[in-house]
């Protein structure tokens, strides 16, 4: 019988109501199949447990060996077994099964179905992304020492029964800031890893904006000379490029999670920096000064001169040859000191030259207003319930992904005591974070035309990866499981997220341990 996921997840740990103040931490729960983050579409629980030994193997075929190489590596350093992977597991051998083949049509490109018996794991899935969210599953259902980076001495116990799961949306994405403070490709890489275990399938990358170019362009090298040299940055700290060859490796990287990168090149509005480089992109052709504050709406591209289009067109054509996602985003917003008119000239112009490198156009919520972007996405980062601009490019055919800054801004402080982080927005605590439907936050907008949700990180207070973490996680994980959960039920998060903590310890993640939660351990 087919249990419902809210019901298992009752059962499955305590719910209760968020103190005023921090408690005492509770005892570790047993892992259940209901403990999951983003909480699975089904779950149905049931039979002998799956022990997991150094007689193990991982079985795979060749086309999801990738996926089980991945697997095999999370699980080695923890156990200190060896996890072979092979082609076909011998008879009544403690087996985790990978495979990859029709599974079911609404399971999709990145569902999965998880089966764990006394004598085996078995996962299968339409596609190698199916499997991997699986992975990210299963990793789960084993207890928190799994995520040591050393061996423990411990039990290593699968619960038994069965999950059914596949996301709700299509994009569930992080964003991070690279322009205002540049952070380096090791890190970029840590955070991949961390996103990839709450099924966060994008990654958006702001490249370049009024304090900082963080990406070299062959054809306009001075961008990232001048753009990404020491002393730029909010403050005059955090400066830095990626080179092609290390963006292309991030590329790769984050593919292997697949996760996908989305780069971004603000624009018209937010060129301080590229102005620096070559001041023939302003109108008087004069260098402005650079800037290492933090206010915006104050610089613009030369709308009537056609060095800028040359410009554009140059870096979107770059861009677009390293970057194997669907994905261009051009930015668009705080133009204050672009016209109006001059605006949509810019857009009627721009919006096209992506479309012309096989890429589909993304931009800030603010390129509705062009009819060129009737093909495009638009990033919804207003604080209002109802936008009327977008909801007429909807009905062209625009797509949304919501980011709401009120809601799912991370670089937003907790709380006025929070030590870093911006606050025009408004405090986001963890339960702000959760309690908003990304389907139905416009008014004006069907849920049919929401592609997904992205959680944006904006750097001006950033200045290490502990900091990136502090403000990503746990806010992350409630952004992630709007984005992939069909059933969204605050009292479950709080006690599911209260249980994962522990493996943020393990991992070594400087995460914020809010009040609103009874943390483990």
């Amino acid at each position: 019988m087919r249990v419902p996921l809210a019901a298992l997840l009752a059962l499955a740990l305590p719910l209760t109501a968020a103190p005023a103040a921090a408690a005492p931490s509770p005892a570790a729960p047993a892992t259940t199949l209901g403990s999951v983050i983003p909480a699975p579409v089904e779950v149905r629980p049931g039979g002998p447990a799956f022990r997991l030994t150094k007689g193990t193997v991982i079985e795979a075929a060749a086309t999801a060996r990738t996926v089980a190489q991945r697997l095999a590596e999370a699980l080695r350093p923890a156990t200190g077994y060896p996890l072979p992977i092979v082609a076909r597991a011998p008879r009544f051998t403690p087996v985790i099964s990978l495979a990859t083949g029709a599974v079911g049509a609404r399971l999709g490109g990145e569902g999965y179905r998880l089966g764990v018996r006394a004598n085996e794991v078995d996962l299968r899935a339409n596609s190698n992304a199916g499997l991997f969210a699986g992975v990210q599953t299963l990793r789960q259902l084993l207890p928190a020492a799994i995520d040591a980076s050393t061996p423990r001495q411990r039990r290593w116990t699968v619960p038994g029964g069965d999950i059914v799961d596949y996301p709700r949306f299509a994009y569930r994405g992080a964003m991070l800031d690279e322009a205002r403070h540049f952070h380096s490709p090791d890190e970029i890489k840590r955070y991949i890893d961390e996103i990839s275990r709450f099924k966060v399938n994008y990654l958006h990358l702001h490249l370049a904006d009024d304090q900082g170019w963080r990406i070299q362009i062959d054809s306009w090298p001075r961008l990232a000379q001048v753009g990404g040299a020491p002393g730029t940055g909010v403050d005059g700290v955090g400066g830095g490029y990626l080179t092609k060859a290390q963006y292309r490796d991030l590329v790769r990287y984050a593919a292997d999670r697949y996760i996908t990168i989305v780069p971004e090149i603000d624009m018209p509005g937010h060129v301080n920096a590229a102005q620096v480089a070559y001041p023939e992109l302003t109108c008087d052709g004069v260098a402005p000064p650079p800037r290492t504050d933090t206010d915006v709406g104050y610089s613009s591209l030369c709308i009537g001169k056609e060095v800028t289009y040359r410009f554009v067109e140059d870096v979107i054509r770059e861009l677009a040859a390293m970057t194997p996602g669907p994905y261009l985003h051009i930015g668009g917003d705080e133009a204050q000191a672009t016209t109006p008119a001059d605006y949509l000239t810019f857009e009627k112009r721009v919006l096209p030259l992506v479309a012309k490198y096989g890429k589909t156009a993304y931009g800030w919520n603010e390129i509705a207003a062009a009819p060129a972007a009737r093909k495009a996405v638009a990033q919804y980062w207003g604080l209002d319930t109802s936008n009327a601009t977008l909801a007429a490019a909807v009905r062209q055919g625009t797509r949304v992904v919501m980011s709401p800054a009120n809601l799912a801004y991370l670089d937003q402080k907790y709380n006025p005591q929070t030590p870093i982080g911006l606050d025009w927005a408004g405090y986001i605590e963890v339960r702000t974070a959760y309690d908003w439907d990304p389907g139905t936050r416009l008014s004006d907008v069907p849920a049919a035309a929401v592609l997904g949700v992205e959680a944006p990180l904006w750097s001006e207070t950033l200045r290490k990866m502990a900091d990136i973490e502090f403000l990503a996680f746990p806010r992350l994980a409630a952004i992630a499981e709007l984005g992939w959960s069909r059933s969204h039920d605050w009292n479950s998060f709080r006690s599911r997220l209260g249980a994962y903590g522990p493996r943020w310890d393990a991992q070594g993640v400087n995460f914020y341990r809010s009040t609103q939660i009874d943390w483990v351990g």
